[in-house]
Order: structure tokens, then sequence, then C-alpha cells
């Protein structure tokens, strides 16, 4: 799969600044409901597979906290720009530099790669489905739907993340969406504010 030049892509990506610098630098630890739905309140540290890596935030924030966390995007657009960006980052101090050293990132499909990996966690955050009101969801959404579309093969995805992860997968989803179609209840479940991680727990 060819990579992509990211200044052809709308996608900007940057962990230095904007939200994701203002998040590392407000101290948001282990106590919030990504690392908390990840089993890293209690100072684990798991091996973690993003198989829907988008943006980077949540990779970039378990990484923050400590985890090792592979990155696998199959949009070479997306890709080139998480590349970009992570460079960039690794460039600007020695504490990102660490961070982003927690971080592999991978191009291709989750499904395929999954099977050849054995993380503990796997994170999956699907396209979620279109709100009514365009106007509620970010231009950085809006741009990256533009170039990655929806998530049809949704379904096929966890169920290759529940083969994979040796503890649980955690489905990112919109809090009050319907679940994904067909998809087994999840172990429990943890909210936030607009979004709940579904945690499905692999090692009973």
């Amino acid at each position: 799969m060819p990579d992509a030049d990211p200044a052809s892509s709308p996608i900007v990506i940057d962990f230095v600044g904007g939200a994701v610098g203002f998040r590392l630098r407000s101290g948001e630890g282990r106590g919030q409901p990504l690392p908390r739905a990840c089993g890293m309140a209690k100072g684990a540290l798991p091996t973690v597979v993003d198989a829907t890596a988008g943006m980077g935030r949540d990779a970039f924030f378990l990484a923050s906290l400590g985890a090792e966390v592979t990155l696998i995007e199959r949009s070479p657009q997306v890709h080139a720009a998480l590349d970009r960006a992570m460079a960039l980052a690794s460039a600007h101090s020695d504490d990102l530099a660490a961070i982003i050293g927690r971080m592999k990132l991978v191009l291709g499909d989750s499904r395929i790669i999954l099977p050849t990996l054995s993380p503990q966690v796997v994170l999956v955050d699907p396209m979620h489905p279109e709100r009514t009101k365009s106007a509620l969801v970010k231009k950085q959404m809006r741009d990256l739907r533009d170039v990655v579309g929806a998530d049809p093969d949704a379904h096929e995805l966890m169920a290759a993340a529940l083969a994979a992860a040796t503890n649980r997968v955690v489905l990112k989803w919109p809090q009050r969406a319907a679940p994904i179609a067909g998809l087994r209840k999840p172990s429990h479940q943890i909210s936030g504010k607009t979004t709940r991680y579904d945690v499905f727990v692999t090692n009973t």
C-alpha cells in the first residue's frame, strides 16, 4: 500500500500544541475514562493496539501514561499525517520524544494485522454514526470522515480484536448511540461526557 503525502490531505495532526498538547499539559491521568477502560487505573501498563488510529489522540494519551501502543491506520493519507506529526513531536523535546518512543505506527488493515499480534488491550474507535446536525461534528472529524469514509466493517474489526486481545477490547462509542448490530453485550461500560467505553473482557 503506497504512502501518501500529508500535504495532499486536509488532515492536520499536532502532538505538540492544540487539544493534544493541552491534554498533556493539564495532567490528565489514569483516572480518566479511557485509561480506566484500558485497565490502567491501578498502575498497570498494558500493551495496547489502537486498531483505528485516526488522529492518534487516544494512542498519544495512553503512551503519555507509560503504555506501549501500536497504532494501526489503513488510510495512507492519515498514516502519512500521523508519521509526520510523530516525527515533529519527537524532535520538539525529550519529553515528547519519550512518549513517541512508546508509539509504533503501522500502515494496514487491522483485521489482517491483529491476528499476528497478541496485545493485552485492543482499542477500537470506528467512525461513529453520523449526527443529524453536521455542525455538531468538529471540523477535524469532518475532514477525517471525508478522507477515510465510514466503517461498515466495524463488526468484523471487533471480531478480530476480540480474538487477538489477551485481556480486553475497548470499544469507544457515542454515549447515546445504538450498539453495533450483532455484537455481544460488553462486560461493563465506563461513561464520559459524550462518549462511552464498552469493555469486553477476553481473559475469563
